[in-house]
């Protein structure tokens, strides 16, 4: 019998669906909905699962399996994801990096068009959203690296 079909399954599954309204899961009181679940997350639903499972038809071992699988996967995507940010991220300071002293074009933070020579770099984190974004400095105005339209040689 499938986990879907499993009257434990489902009461499990609306405890952990009124505790996820009710923000009582760590990251779920924003009502993102399954998209927001994480390992611990996972995890706290198969304890719970496991918990309220009928003791006269228990879980089978294939569905264990399973869902220990799909645990696996969701941390080695969660990984993977981490990896490609800091990477991203990474390159861009170095992307920025070269641009010291060189002559660009863009938009400046201010909405204002910027033409001049990159005096500095800086790297600034948005402390609500842990989101770090590089920035050049020309002529005493900030630009985000996303907002340089034309970078010219000399």
């Amino acid at each position: 019998m499938s986990a879907i079909n499993n009257p434990a399954s489902t009461s499990a599954a609306s405890n952990f669906s009124s505790a996820e309204r009710s923000g009582q899961i760590s990251g779920s009181g924003t009502n993102e909905g399954y998209n927001s679940l994480g390992t611990d997350d996972f995890l706290k639903l198969l304890v719970q699962e496991l918990q309220n499972q009928d003791p006269l038809n228990p879980m089978d071992n294939s569905e264990m399996v399973q869902q220990i699988g799909q645990i696996r996967e969701i941390g080695a995507t969660d990984e993977l994801s981490n990896a490609l940010t800091s990477l991203s991220n990474n390159q861009q300071l170095v992307t920025a990096s070269g641009l010291i002293g060189r002559k660009v074009q863009g938009l400046a933070n201010d909405q204002s068009n910027i033409d001049g020579v990159v005096e500095r770099v800086s790297v600034e984190t948005n402390d609500e959203n842990d989101v770090r974004s590089v920035k050049v400095h020309v002529g005493g105005k900030t630009m985000n690296i996303e907002n340089i339209r034309n970078i010219q040689t000399e």
